[in-house]
């Protein structure tokens, strides 16, 4: 039997901002969500495999999450990504040292970011997402741009994260 796919990405942010004066208290509020739903498939709002991980990274070292040959699903079927359509990284509360997302892989998943150096820093406890709902998404071009680099940031320690990917393969 084929693994079959369906989901949702969201994004949400509430919070409330108030000024009290003399004879009064004014307040705003702001609900802010986006969410998305994902049917089995290739193309717009559609992806037919999610990979997650709990991954540690010794001090100063690297985690090169290659795309396209080296995940297997929670099945055991071997992943080729072709597309990502969505990626959650989420860094530990207890770790010292930052996570750093992008960079300078050897062959870098580099359609998401300015070019091949750039990075995205998550702070302990901090969470980094990115999603595309087009058909296109973020391509992967196996042995050449299909590694995407998490790092740690420092010497002192090492980190722990979870990581979600959702993409076509």
């Amino acid at each position: 039997m084929a693994e079959v796919f369906n989901g949702s990405f969201k994004v949400s942010v509430t919070g409330n901002l108030s000024n009290s004066g003399d004879l009064n208290t004014n307040s705003s509020t702001t609900n802010y969500s986006k969410s998305y739903t994902l049917a089995n498939g290739v193309a717009a709002n559609q992806a037919n495999m999610i990979w997650t991980d709990t991954r540690t990274i010794e001090a100063s070292g690297t985690d090169d999450i290659d795309l396209s040959g080296a995940l297997t699903s929670a099945y055991g079927t071997s992943l080729l990504f072709t597309k990502i359509k969505g990626i959650v990284i989420s860094a530990s509360a207890s770790n010292v040292n930052n996570v750093v997302v992008g960079g300078d892989a050897a062959a870098a998943l580099v359609n998401w970011v300015g070019d091949a150096t750039d990075t995205v820093v998550v702070r302990p406890g901090g969470t980094f997402a990115i999603y595309a709902a087009d058909a296109t998404a973020y391509g992967v071009t196996a042995g050449t741009g299909d590694l995407l680099q998490i790092a740690n940031s420092a010497g002192t320690s090492s980190v722990t994260y979870d990581i979600v990917i959702i993409g076509v393969v």
